[in-house]
């Protein structure tokens, strides 16, 4: 069976983030994810999951006023500056947190920019950005997402996001396949994963529709864990989904996997 993670960003709402950390304990789990620590101070962050004993597998690099719609600048030519700045930034919460592994959100294509100026300038930014996190020995990672979600998102697809490593070059750059978004845009989750995942660093999970738990939607989960075990998957799965009561009754899905193992 997989390793898991509890994303904490979508899972645990019924209590405030500081309490998911003792919340995802309780429910069984060893490691945990979520989008942004910048509002917290990073020691009640680490006093948190040591306390719980728990292993802290990645969250993302600042990615600009998300309650505005903001999903990243990585590709916005006029905010390069605060990109470099947001490197630093991460790199210090990572440091004081102990994960080993960044996402970097492309962020939505700027208007009057043009996809050939985004795309150039997302790449001259994962070259600065994987620069400085080689040198605290940490993973960036890139993640397609569906434009159902986020409408405009730049970074779409798995066949785009490679293409962008090769070009950049970096050992420690890496795929973030989230197989909720990937259901969406392209499909061929078994073929993609098993064609790629040397060049897999995190893979995240909600089902389809709904982004909800596994079980409540179109996708073979039990297919896909049973074959990610085969493969020797190394990783931690990102339970990134909504859950579609309280996350406790939702959460009947993993013994479901355990009992397929």
């Amino acid at each position: 069976m997989p390793k898991f993670a509890a994303n904490l960003s979508t899972m645990f709402g019924e209590t405030a983030f500081l309490d998911r950390f003792a919340a995802a304990r309780q429910a069984g789990f060893d490691a945990v994810e979520f989008l942004f620590p910048y509002a917290f101070d990073a020691d009640d962050i680490a006093n948190r999951l040591a306390r719980q004993q728990l292993q802290l597998v990645l969250f993302n690099l600042p990615a600009g006023d998300w309650n505005a719609g903001e999903r990243g600048y990585a590709c916005d030519p006029r905010r390069i500056g605060q990109f470099q700045d947001s490197v630093g930034q991460a790199l210090e919460y990572a440091a004081e947190l102990g994960v080993g592994q960044l996402h970097c959100m492309a962020g939505k294509l700027p208007p009057k920019v043009s996809p050939e100026r985004a795309h150039e300038v997302f790449v001259e930014n994962l070259k600065f950005a994987t620069a400085a996190a080689a040198k605290h020995a940490v993973r960036l990672l890139i993640e397609p997402i569906n434009t159902f979600d986020i409408p405009g998102y730049f970074l779409t697809g798995s066949k785009q996001a490679l293409a962008i490593m090769n070009e950049v070059g970096a050992d420690n750059l890496m795929l973030q396949y989230d197989i909720y978004h990937m259901q969406r845009m392209e499909g061929e989750l078994a073929a993609t994963i098993s064609a790629h995942l040397p060049r897999i660093g995190h893979i995240q999970i909600a089902d389809n529709p709904g982004r909800h738990e596994p079980g409540t939607g179109e996708i073979n989960y039990t297919f896909l864990f049973g074959m990610l075990d085969r493969l020797g998957y190394p990783g931690h799965v990102g339970c990134e989904y909504i859950p579609a009561s309280t996350t406790l009754d939702g959460l009947g899905w993993r013994a479901a996997t355990a009992a397929s193992a």
